[in-house]
């Protein structure tokens, strides 16, 4: 249940401009990763099993304010390619947002496939393992997609699993179910990689301020 005030329009006034010091359980993804080890499950006459690279830079953003709401988070950019293919396999970016007043992580993310998610899940300020999910349909955590991804591969589910490691790598597990055209069954797609920090984040522009 989301915590929220009857005055929806005073900002808080003592917003703290280190993003980095107020990320909660976003923290340690600060940075910029590489991951070798990824597998992508896709749907095909069969589930084909494509291995991946991906290069992922997560860097803060100034804290947002929606009238009292105050969140800190990172934009992020993520490219993928294949083992042995310069061309982009997959490319995505968007936001990953912490609402530390409701234990609260978001996870916006665009496609040039023509798709968008807004993904959420409960955590708390020093969680090592937290999930969001998405629903087709839902207003408030929800998956919108092209005419032709709802026609032939239409997406009605999604949930990414985050781990951090010790050793101060972190992994992501996603699945989305996909009904596809022609198929009788709803399909799993699934996306794994564990990540691995090679260069440190930048400060967000109001703290170099």
């Amino acid at each position: 249940m989301q915590n929220f005030p009857d005055d929806i329009f005073t900002e808080p006034g003592d917003v703290d401009p280190d993003t980095l010091a107020n990320l909660g359980p976003l923290a340690p993804m600060a940075g910029v990763w590489e991951g070798t080890k990824g597998l992508d499950i896709n749907p095909g006459p069969g589930p084909q099993r494509q291995v991946f690279i991906e290069h992922m830079a997560l860097q803060p953003i100034d804290p947002q304010t929606n009238g009292p709401q105050l969140l800190y988070g990172l934009h992020y950019v993520t490219r993928i390619v294949k083992p042995d293919a310069p061309e982009t396999y997959h490319h995505q970016t968007g936001y990953w947002l912490w609402d530390a007043a409701n234990e609260t992580v978001f996870q916006t993310l665009a496609i040039p496939r023509v798709q968008a998610v807004l993904a959420s899940g409960h955590a708390t300020k020093d969680a090592k393992q937290f999930e969001l999910m998405a629903t087709r349909g839902s207003t408030e955590a929800g998956i919108v997609s092209g005419p032709f991804l709802e026609y032939a591969f239409r997406t009605d589910s999604y949930r990414i699993t985050v781990t951090v490691h010790d050793d101060g790598r972190w992994s992501y597990d996603e699945e989305t179910v996909l009904t596809i055209k022609g198929q009788a069954a709803p399909f799993l797609h699934k996306d794994s990689n564990t990540l691995t920090r090679t260069a440190p984040p930048t400060p967000n522009p109001l703290l170099r301020a």
